[in-house]
């Protein structure tokens, strides 16, 4: 059976050995050695461990005495899920910027369904990796990405380029990717329904796909159908967020740096034109505008004006916009621009972004 487009495209973004490396950004004495977030040598169980400590075997889930044994001069690291949630807010923030489309699965890692996006960006490639480079830049952390026509799909090929890496599965790539994916790699697959695979001959993905879907039923239970599917690429299960957007906004990142207020007032100019389609398409009105600006060095400022009535159209938001640009001298030039509005009328309407064509 052949994959029939349209396609979506998923990306799933997951952190480098976050919390051993968020130890390791606000400790500089631990760069370059092995960590351990959580446990000690005597008792506990490990939580995360740094890519120091993985040469080593270090695991998560293992014991602290395990993992002692395994890495002597490993540093042990008492968790700090307050600051791992501050960051990981940070880094959905960023997400958030792309798409409203984002089903976080825990603090470090996430999906993103960028089939339609506010960048602009038809290439869902093109997003992971600048996705990948703000959280670098602004974070200083590194992650990881799969990019592919679903979420299952996205997972797996997240993990092939790690750490900092991604990797895109191309619908025309896709069933070869599967058919040669071994079995233990498909995401779901644990470590005894891989060995049962096995004694059953099943090792990699075309293993399983010669398996018709009432064999698989009849072996696998209920999974069967999944494993039927999986194989073949399909799965429909969307990208479900479990926030609420409280802003619409549309902004753009400039090839060069500009610097004089005449040319930003143009750029502002087809900035706004694209929120006012926003805001009617999704029929949204709002009372607060604010104004991004991030500088040259990467610092951020916003400035922002609350209104006594709703409003979403150009005519009526552009001159608060020029209002904001001019309130204050600028520090730097400007790299980028962003206008949003937010106190919306509703927050139970999803705002439905442009059409992109399907440029992996």
């Amino acid at each position: 059976m052949d994959l029939q487009p349209p396609y979506k495209k998923i990306i799933h973004v997951d952190m480098d050995a976050f919390y051993a490396s968020v130890e390791q950004l606000d400790n500089p004495d631990l760069l370059g050695k092995p960590v351990a977030v959580g446990g000690n040598e005597i008792r506990g169980v490990v939580s995360a461990a740094s890519y120091e400590a993985r040469v080593f075997g270090v695991r998560s889930a293992m014991s602290g005495a395990l993992a002692k044994q395994k890495c002597p001069h490993l540093i042990f690291v008492k968790p700090r899920y307050s600051r791992y949630k501050e960051i990981s807010s940070k880094i959905r923030a960023i997400f958030y910027d792309y798409t409203d489309l984002v089903e976080p699965l825990s603090l470090d890692e996430a999906y993103l369904d960028v089939t339609e996006n506010k960048k602009g960006i038809s290439s869902a490639s093109l997003i992971a990796q600048e996705i990948r480079q703000r959280i670098w830049e602004e974070l200083e952390l590194r992650a990881s990405a799969g990019i592919s026509i679903n979420k299952f799909i996205a997972k797996v090929a997240s993990d092939i380029n790690k750490p900092n890496g991604q990797k895109t599965i191309k619908p025309n790539e896709v069933i070869d990717f599967l058919e040669k994916l071994p079995v233990n790699k498909f995401y779901g697959v644990g470590k005894v329904t891989a060995a049962k695979m096995h004694n059953l001959g099943i090792f990699t993905g075309l293993d399983l796909k010669r398996k018709n879907l009432e064999e698989l039923i009849k072996l696998f239970g209920k999974s069967g159908l999944h494993y039927y599917n999986i194989v073949r690429g399909m799965q429909n299960s969307k990208v479900k967020p479990n926030r609420i957007r409280k802003s619409i906004a549309a902004e753009r990142t400039f090839n060069e740096n500009i610097s004089s207020e005449i040319y930003m007032i143009e750029r502002l100019d087809a900035i706004a034109e694209e929120l006012e389609k926003r805001m009617l398409h999704s029929k949204t009105k709002g009372k607060t505008l604010t104004l991004k600006i991030k500088y040259s060095n990467f610092t951020q400022q916003t400035r922002s004006k609350t209104v006594s009535e709703y409003i979403h159209l150009k005519k009526d938001f552009m001159p608060i916009i020029k209002e904001l640009l001019y309130q204050e001298e600028l520090k730097e030039s400007v790299r980028l621009l962003g206008i949003s509005f937010s106190n919306l009328d509703t927050d139970k309407k999803d705002p439905v972004w442009i059409q992109l064509s399907f440029d992996f």
